[in-house]
């Protein structure tokens, strides 16, 4: 068996060469310490239990689907599916124990079943059917989300309540999730150290054909590896759901690249034949510290992306001169000596760790914090320009009134906005702001901020399940319902329309398309050709727009969930809309009004975003000072149409 176990050299250069054999030999290691001790001295909010807690819990569900990933990178493979297999798994659980009263049990049963069919796909395409796994996977990827989503009919699902469990804490401060990851982390150091599979991993990424002349029975060991990074996946989805309350059609979007990552940055090469669960472990913490501790800097959501790009191609890099250098990570399981050296050289680490981090926290004790209350706005997406212009009042009134806003991007990922919550919380913020990517999902953590004692605000969406001081919001099924009437009457009330749906499982578009639905039954003379999803993206709204023409190109009307797609479609139209096609959208922002303004696009049923983010923090801070706020304040929308768009200031 080929396991690529280079051993370090050792004796010349010294002390010198000796720590330079250290950090090259554990640079994902040596990577977290310095990335503490940075934190802790920049951040005075980073060095706190329920803080260090919280990077625990965010990085259970990366390390959970990375652990799954080591196991197909150790052999030289690749799996993109593990995120969507892992809201699969969280949605076949849901919906067969709440939909369909299968015992909680057996439920969870099928959705590791579920996890582990997905990974016996993967394999079976890949060892029989000679796919690469790039394709393999990323075809799996489609086929589970969209499973997901058909499962789910586009909406969460109530988790069991004791399924949910695995979201809480032990004795009110240890989170379930983090012993989850540690336990699930044990199993995959057991497999990878000590097992059959674990040493034809390392035998099938050193040298494939060598692996199978000396007998190994390569495709059926595939089949396992697979089928093993399914469990994982299913296992994270569980987790993941727990935490949410729900399990989301669209949750551990992306995560896939995460896990990838965090395999790489703990010192597994994606050629094969090396890495270890306890890299992977410290690639996940790495993550979520460079995240959490992003998070508390204010730092933009945007440019964390570009943070976390950066440190995944250093730790390329590093392993490349750690090659260079002669030294190579050892296959678990394949030396005596060196797990004692490990465990040594992780022990030292900690010490020191806790030494220095202990250390900085001395530059912030003492230091008065500032006067002006801290509020936290955590909004659902900063991709689109409804949202931005809420931002835009939002940080118009905090700098009037004196408020120290911190605004997180939570890119319509809810286990994303949930550990941004989790942040404000654990920070001691004075009032929290929280535009829900799904009103189920963010209850959680909004509990969390109650039990602080902490004011929280809802804004255009409400939280379900927790108690809000206040939802500052427009009425979505009423705006769709205006929509649909604005639409009828310009065609008289007979005429043929498609509708352009939102992001499928998001609350807005489940509440404005029930208000077109509702709209609707007062023109039984509009014949509604056709609904698609175009996720609230211009560039979808082309699409499908251009897509719909071609069957139905007699409509007459289009009724789009957002300005964006709404622009889109008109862009599909081209000389059609706003003569023979008539468009009405959804915000009011400034390209949908331009486009009223110059006739292209008939009306938009403006919601003043605005006005919304300027109330929002009027109220948090009242709440802060507990003075009494109403616990609801609904700011009216409005048909913009060429008449009126003048004087509309949003």
């Amino acid at each position: 068996m080929a396991a690529d176990t280079l051993k370090s050299r050792t004796g010349a250069g010294g002390g010198a060469a000796a720590v330079r054999r250290l950090l090259l030999d554990n640079g994902a290691l040596t990577a977290l310490i310095v990335l503490l001790i940075a934190m802790s001295a920049l951040s005075g909010d980073f060095l706190t239990t329920d803080n260090l807690l919280n990077v625990g819990v965010q990085a259970a569900v990366t390390a959970i689907l990375a652990f799954g990933v080591t196991f197909v990178i150790v052999s030289a493979g690749i799996d993109l599916s593990v995120g969507s297999v892992a809201a699969l798994s969280a949605t076949v659980l849901a919906w067969s124990a709440t939909s369909h009263g299968v015992p909680v049990v057996l439920a969870v049963v099928l959705a590791v079943a579920t996890g582990i069919a997905a990974g016996l796909v993967n394999g079976f395409l890949i060892a029989y059917g000679k796919l690469p796994p790039f394709i393999a996977t990323l075809a799996m990827l489609s086929v589970a989300r969209g499973l997901s989503l058909v499962i789910s009919e586009g909406s969460p699902i109530a988790f069991p309540d004791s399924v949910s469990h695995l979201g809480d804490t032990l004795g009110g401060w240890l989170p379930v999730p983090v012993l989850v990851m540690v336990v699930m982390g044990l199993i995959a150091a057991f497999v990878l150290g000590r097992t059959y599979i674990g040493r034809s991993m390392y035998a099938i990424g050193g040298n494939e054909e060598a692996a199978r002349l000396s007998g190994l029975r390569v495709k059926k060991q595939k089949l396992a590896i697979y089928a093993l990074s399914g469990v994982f996946a299913a296992a994270a989805g569980i987790v993941l759901a727990s935490r949410l309350s729900s399990a989301q059609p669209q949750a551990a979007d992306g995560y896939e690249l995460d896990a990838i990552a965090a395999v790489v940055i703990g010192g597994a090469s994606l050629a094969g034949g090396t890495g270890k669960a306890s890299g992977t472990l410290i690639g996940a913490l790495i993550l979520a510290v460079l995240r959490n501790g992003l998070n508390l800097l204010s730092v933009s959501a945007f440019w964390q992306q570009v943070v976390i790009g950066v440190v995944i191609a250093l730790a390329v890099l590093l392993d490349t001169v750690r090659r260079k250098a002669g030294a190579a990570p050892v296959a678990a399981g394949t030396g005596g000596g060196g797990k004692g050296r490990q465990a040594v050289t992780y022990g030292l680490a900690a010490v020191v760790t806790v030494a220095v981090v202990g250390a900085t926290s001395f530059l912030h004790s003492g230091s008065s914090s500032t006067s002006n209350p801290k509020v936290g706005l955590a909004l659902s997406t900063l991709n689109n320009p409804f949202f931005v212009q809420i931002q835009s009042g939002a940080k118009a009134e905090a700098k009037k009134l004196g408020v120290d806003l911190t605004v997180t991007d939570a890119q319509n990922d809810a286990s994303q906005q949930a550990n941004q919550l989790q942040n404000f919380t654990s920070s001691g913020y004075d009032a929290i702001i929280v535009n829900p990517v799904d009103s189920d999902a963010a209850g959680p953590a909004v509990r969390a901020a109650d039990k602080a004692e902490i004011p929280v605000v809802a804004v255009d969406r409400g939280v379900n399940k927790a108690t809000t001081n206040t939802l500052v919001a427009s009425d979505n099924v009423a705006g769709g319902e205006l929509a649909a009437k604005t639409v009828a009457e310009k065609l008289g009330g007979t005429g043929k329309i498609v509708i352009l749906q939102g992001q499928a499982g998001t609350s807005a578009a489940r509440e404005r398309a029930e208000g077109f639905a509702k709209g609707l039954k007062a023109f039984p003379g509009i014949q509604v050709l056709a609904q698609q999803p175009a996720d609230f993206d211009r560039t979808k709204g082309l699409d499908v727009m251009s897509n719909l023409l071609q069957a139905h190109p007699d409509v007459q009307g289009v009724i789009a969930a957002n300005d964006e797609m709404a622009l889109g479609a008109i862009k599909a139209l081209g000389s059609k809309a706003g003569k023979s096609v008539q468009v009405v959208g959804f915000d009011g922002t400034p390209d949908g009004l331009t486009a009223v303004t110059n006739g292209t696009l008939y009306a938009s049923v403006a919601q003043q975003p605005s006005e919304l983010g300027r109330i929002a923090v009027d109220n948090a801070l009242k709440a802060f000072q507990g003075k009494k706020v109403a616990e609801t304040v609904k700011v009216p929308v409005k048909v913009v149409t060429e008449e009126n768009v003048a004087g509309f200031t949003g």
